[in-house]
This record gives structure tokens, C-alpha cells and sequence, in this order.
């Protein structure tokens, strides 16, 4: 058994989980991490428990400081006595498999306040920021009864998408100087975002940078038209706590026209987010049950060997190996 550990009381667990029990919660998502299979029927015990909390993405390239600025927007949350849950997506260490850097190293003044839960996952190679493991994670934070929670992704351009299908609203961050990067931003990515941040805006190229954004955000994609709104752009600096709360305001302001246009924001009732989800789920644990019975029969390894010896090319082995489990031989 993956992780070592045996959930005996779905029951008491669930109770712990909604009590808000950080003990109970720490254990839940570190099995989830691990893998340990006992961990779904928490989850779907949980799962009515959902939709009550306000998701916010944050995205952007790495050096911007999205950590800086979920930082001071955790501290912005707090002053005003709402609950928040982090979860930071982090780079895989390539040694441990773990998160590089830890969830209390960048917003240690936050560790010890009861009404915020910080947690870093690591992306284990999944490019788009965000894991099976971040979607469970949402919803055992949710379901704890966190009221706002950011998750920040890890930044790698073009494939920083993911985000959108989980957050209510999805917070681009750029620096200025980044030039012709501006520029070449994609429908992909422009289309993720519902507010831009101008962050560090006191560097040179802020206005350049300002201009360029609401350029393309003019010539905007479909998407700003059919949902009724234009993504509006902050500028930040969030060291020195400039701008953080125009964008929570702009947050705000966000949320509330989802609330105008939909009646509902539970982004699980809505059918497009509903499909996107299930589909990644089912994806997810065909990949899980179809590789850990490739393992367990020795099949896997003898393809490796056989790789390795020359016999066969990796491109037929993977053939050889899923087609007949699938029965797409």
C-alpha cells in the first residue's frame, strides 16, 4: 500500500476535516500526495461539503513575485477576518520527488495564525501547475471551511493554463522589462486571465508594459465578449504593500459579476467546469490503475530490459504494454 498509511474511520475523519482540525487536514492532504488509496472515500464523503469557498489563481513566470504578492494578499484577507487557505504548486525536486521549497518558508508571519492553512504541493512533472493531488487539496480546504483560497501555481509560459478550470478567478502576473515576452503572449494564456498584475510596477518599462496589455486585452479574444468582461490591469508592488488591495478589490468586483451573470458561483454546477474535471479525473485514474498493474505483473520491467538490450524501441513497448490493457490492440 502506496504511503504506508491505513485510513480506518472515513466517519471520523470527515468530522475532524469539518471541524477544521489542522491535524486531521495535514494527514488527509499528505496521504492524497502519497497516494494512498483509502484517501477517495474521504474525498467523496467531503465532496457535498464543497463549492463554498472562492478560488483564486495566481500564475505568472517565474522572478514576478507571485509569493510576495499572495503574501501581503493573505495579510490584506486576515485584516479583514476572512479565512484563507495557500496552496503553493512548487518545482519538483528531481532527488525527493517533494516540493523544493517548503509551505511556510515565504509567509512564516501567517504559521501561526489559526484562521490560515499554507501548504506547498510539488508539480511532479505535471506542466500545467496543477495535480491531481491540487484539485483534491482544494476541496479538503474548502470543505474545512476556508473562505478564500489562492492556489499559486508554478510559472512556465504557455502551458499555465490548468488554473482556470479551478479558480473562480485567475490572477496573471507580469513584470515590466520582460519586452517582446508581452508581446508574444498567446490566445492560451491571455484567455486564462481574468485580472492582470503589473507587479514590481516601479521598475522602467511599467507603462510600456501597461499599454501592451490593454492593447491586446482590446483586441481581446472572444471569451471577454461572451462573458461581459474586460479584464481590468493592476499595477503592484508588492514588497512594499502597493496596489495589493486594488487588486483584491478587483477580485471582488470579479467575483460579483460571476455572481450577477451565473446566480451560482459553486463552479461545479456549472457544466463546462463539470466536464473539464470528470474528464481529467478519469484520465488520471486510467494512468494510475493501468501503470500500477503494468508494475505489479513484471511487464513493465521486462520492456525496460528489453529497451535496454536493444531488442526493442521504446515507441513499440509502449504499444505492447497499454494497447492490450485498453483492448485497443
Amino acid at each position: 500500500m502506496r504511503g504506508g498509511v491505513k485510513i480506518k474511520s472515513e466517519s471520523d475523519i470527515v468530522k475532524k476535516i469539518l471541524s477544521g482540525d489542522i491535524r486531521a487536514v495535514a494527514k488527509l492532504i499528505s496521504n492524497i500526495d502519497d497516494g494512498v488509496p483509502e484517501v477517495q472515500r474521504v474525498l467523496q464523503a467531503l465532496y457535498p461539503y464543497t463549492g463554498r469557498a472562492y478560488i483564486i489563481g495566481i500564475t505568472g513566470a517565474p522572478g514576478v513575485g507571485k509569493s510576495t504578492l499572495v503574501d501581503q494578499m493573505l495579510y490584506h484577507l486576515r485584516k479583514q477576518g476572512k479565512t484563507v487557505g495557500i496552496i503553493a504548486v512548487d518545482p519538483t525536486s528531481p532527488f525527493s520527488g517533494g516540493a523544493i521549497l517548503g509551505d511556510r518558508i515565504r509567509m512564516q508571519r501567517h504559521s501561526k495564525d489559526e484562521g490560515v492553512y499554507i501548504r506547498s504541493l510539488a508539480t511532479r512533472g505535471h506542466f500545467g501547475g496543477v495535480t491531481h493531488s491540487t484539485r483534491s487539496t482544494i476541496d479538503v480546504l474548502d470543505a474545512m471551511g476556508k473562505e478564500y483560497i489562492i492556489v499559486e501555481t508554478v510559472g512556465v509560459g504557455q502551458d499555465e493554463v490548468d488554473i482556470v478550470k479551478h479558480a473562480h478567478s485567475t490572477v496573471i502576473v507580469v513584470i515590466p522589462g520582460m519586452g517582446d515576452d508581452i508581446q508574444a503572449i498567446k490566445a492560451g494564456i491571455l484567455e486564462a486571465g481574468d485580472i492582470f498584475v503589473i507587479n514590481k510596477s516601479d521598475k522602467e518599462g511599467a507603462d510600456r508594459t501597461l499599454r501592451d496589455l490593454r492593447n491586446m486585452i482590446e483586441m481581446g479574444p472572444q471569451k471577454y465578449k461572451e462573458d461581459g468582461w474586460t479584464p481590468p490591469i493592476i499595477k503592484t508592488e508588492a514588497i512594499a504593500d502597493r496596489g495589493v488591495t486594488d487588486l483584491l478589490e478587483a477580485i471582488d468586483k470579479h467575483g460579483r459579476h460571476l455572481r450577477d451573470s451565473s446566480g451560482d458561483i459553486n463552479l461545479r454546477r456549472k457544466e463546462n467546469r463539470a466536464r473539464e474535471e470528470l474528464a481529467e479525473m478519469v484520465k488520471y485514474r486510467l494512468i494510475e490503475k493501468v501503470f500500477q498493474r503494468l508494475v505489479e505483473s513484471g511487464d513493465f520491467e521486462k520492456a525496460v530490459q528489453a529497451i535496454v538490450k536493444g531488442e526493442k524501441d521504446p515507441y513499440t513497448a509502449v504499444d505492447d504494454l497499454v494497447l492490450p490493457k485498453l483492448d485497443l490492440s
